[in-house]
């Protein structure tokens, strides 16, 4: 099966559209899979109350503790199954579903759930990595296949713990927070709302809209020239703007999009791609992860409002291929993550 993926190619100034095939979703498949049961190097973003609870990645986390970090490995799960739900005959398919199984186990996610029921780590992953298990929730629940379905079981009793933090954490959240990295209010809560959606959890719903609306529905001119900062993987404005494109009517978010980027709606906006350094370094190599956030929700805005926004669809079309090399650039730094990012790009862009 072919799944269509248009990258932008420059040859003297003129522009070939090329497709991603089976060769190059194996390619994105074979990162996480290679990550997903590596346990080290990892990044625990563990609080110790004593020395019980210096343990190791594995054992703290059986089902998350691949690809360097908690997040990531949620990411690179979802990475995996979204490979596999369109790509059927995917390289090592049943190599990969049987660490799938492995890891998601329901055995593995009570560890997991134990471990975030710990008084202390009531805001371990918030909203990041929440954000992302719910999108691995409901790629799992969409994915009509027996073993898709039985781990889609496993994790939800997960996910609505989850759940449950967003609804108690939301209304005690008095601002936002508006920065280009994990802790970004408005990514935290898009694919919590998209599975809300999905899952038609009307309470999850409400809480993510109502704060939405009281978080950012007053906001005005986003600063464009502000980004990037030096180690964004997320553009500030793009997901806020993504966040009240779901949660608004469409003409409630046109009207709020005016005052909020007026400079969008202009034949002459340009945006200059973020730029790479050092690949090798960890935190440098988030900027690609920043090009990936411009172009997905660029992506999102143009298939949603095509008469007004198709004039962007070059600068996302230049962002997302600039960095899409540097996902197989051989650097841990950025391979155990960046595919991920990629493969949203991928599903924006349709």
């Amino acid at each position: 099966m072919k799944y269509l993926l248009y990258i932008l190619v420059w040859f003297g100034g003129t522009v070939c559209a090329q497709e991603l095939k089976l060769e190059q979703a194996n390619h994105l498949a074979s990162l996480p899979l290679k990550c997903l049961q590596q346990e080290y190097p990892n990044k625990l973003g563990q609080m110790l109350l004593d020395s019980t609870e210096i343990q190791s990645p594995k054992k703290l986390h059986p089902t998350f503790y691949g690809c360097f970090d908690w997040h990531s490995s949620v990411h690179g799960h979802w990475s995996l199954v979204f490979l596999l739900k369109r790509f059927h005959n995917l390289a090592y398919r049943e190599l990969i579903i049987q660490k799938l199984q492995t890891n998601l186990s329901k055995e593995n996610i009570q560890v997991e759930i134990d471990y975030l029921n710990k008084k202390h780590e009531k805001s371990f992953e918030r909203m990041y990595g929440w954000n992302w298990l719910l999108k691995l929730q409901f790629e799992l629940e969409t994915y009509n296949e027996p073993f898709a379905q039985e781990m889609a079981q496993n994790l939800k009793p997960l996910s609505n713990l989850i759940i449950e933090r967003y609804l108690e954490f939301l209304p005690k959240l008095l601002y936002p927070v508006r920065v280009g990295t994990h802790t970004n209010t408005a990514f935290g809560l898009i694919f919590a709302w998209d599975y809300a959606v999905y899952s038609k959890n009307e309470a999850f719903q409400k809480s993510i809209r109502d704060n939405a609306v009281r978080l950012f529905f007053k906001d005005e001119n986003c600063p464009f020239t502000w980004e990037p900062s030096g180690t964004d993987f997320l553009s500030p404005c793009m997901e806020e703007m993504a966040l009240m494109q779901r949660i608004l009517p469409k003409a409630d978010f046109l009207m709020w999009l005016k005052k909020f980027a007026p400079s969008l709606f202009s034949k002459k906006f340009t945006w200059d791609v973020a730029r790479v350094s050092d690949r090798t370094d960890g935190h440098l190599v988030h900027l690609d992860g920043l090009n990936f956030s411009r172009a997905w929700n660029l992506y999102g805005l143009i298939q949603h409002y095509p008469r007004a926004f198709s004039h962007l669809k070059a600068i996302a079309d230049l962002h997302f291929n600039f960095s899409l090399p540097s996902v197989v650039d051989g650097n841990y730094e950025g391979e155990h993550w960046l595919a991920s990012f990629a493969l949203h790009a991928f599903e924006e862009k349709k």
